[in-house]
């Protein structure tokens, strides 16, 4: 506890799902966490807003901000990073958190599906890291990316080709940015979930929960991942068991999903 005093997260999408569950295992530890999320009234189709999650933030020991707005917006994301950066005094780790997803085939899924996940995932990862790059090299910091290991076995290819061009995408970005800035002391690095997550897009999609592992275990593998020197690190796609696996953690039935269902671009 209190090992992450003075560190400072900025996270998309963090007022529900794997984002929150990342920024209350940061603020255990005694973070900063500044958040952007969309969400300003409850909804109830999907839990949680902006307001309540920097409450349940501060609850848990961290320091918590929240910017409304839209990552896919260059003016709420420099607003993010500026209100951030103002109130903690500088920006150590990115979390490439928010996506949009829809799993169908290229005669199902309208072209404005097509443009809202690419402007979300790829779009929204480019905004929100190039404009902390700058405080990222200062802190020699961290880009961490929720998005898979580039997996071109044909049944992922062929599956939902639009969903799957923007969270490679985001890989892309990711894997690019490792090799672009590693001389500035940054690390960048994806971290994917072997299995479903409980998250209201998966109940959305899949119609229940029983499938799927809590968000919790993203987050600790998350936390197990900062932990880790930038060599061990940079340039490398992760998934969240075998993270923690590593780390000594042999029993992942804490994380429910007894009769889990493997993630997309999961073999």
């Amino acid at each position: 506890m209190g090992d992450l005093d003075g560190r400072t997260i900025v996270l998309s999408g963090g007022s529900r799902g794997i984002g929150l569950a990342t920024a209350l295992a940061f603020a255990r530890r005694g973070g900063n966490v500044a958040l952007l999320a969309k969400t300003d009234q409850p909804d109830p189709r999907l839990p949680g807003t902006i307001h309540t999650a920097v409450e349940a933030i501060q609850e848990a020991g961290g320091n918590a901000i929240g910017v409304l707005g839209d990552v896919r917006s260059e003016e709420d994301v420099a607003r993010l990073v500026k209100t951030a950066t103002n109130e903690f005094g500088g920006i150590d780790i990115v979390v490439n958190n928010a996506s949009a997803i829809h799993t169908a085939g290229t005669l199902e899924t309208p072209t404005k599906k097509f443009t809202l996940m690419h402007e979300v995932n790829i779009r929204g990862t480019w905004l929100l890291t190039s404009t902390a790059l700058p405080l990222l090299r200062e802190s020699h910091g961290t880009i961490m990316t929720l998005s898979p290991p580039l997996n071109l076995a044909p049944r992922w290819l062929g599956a939902h080709p639009a969903y799957t061009t923007s969270k490679y995408g985001m890989t892309l970005l990711a894997l690019g940015w490792a090799a672009e800035f590693a001389a500035d002391g940054i690390s960048s690095y994806c971290l994917w979930p072997e299995t479903l997550i409980d998250t209201a897009a998966v109940r959305n999609l899949v119609g229940g929960a029983d499938q799927a592992r809590s968000p919790r275990i993203m987050a600790d593998a998350a936390m197990a991942l900062l932990d880790l020197p930038p060599a061990r690190k940079n340039g490398s796609t992760f998934i969240d068991a075998d993270v923690l696996r590593k780390s000594g953690v042999t029993d992942l039935s804490q994380y429910g999903g007894a009769a889990f269902t493997k993630d997309i671009f999961v073999d």
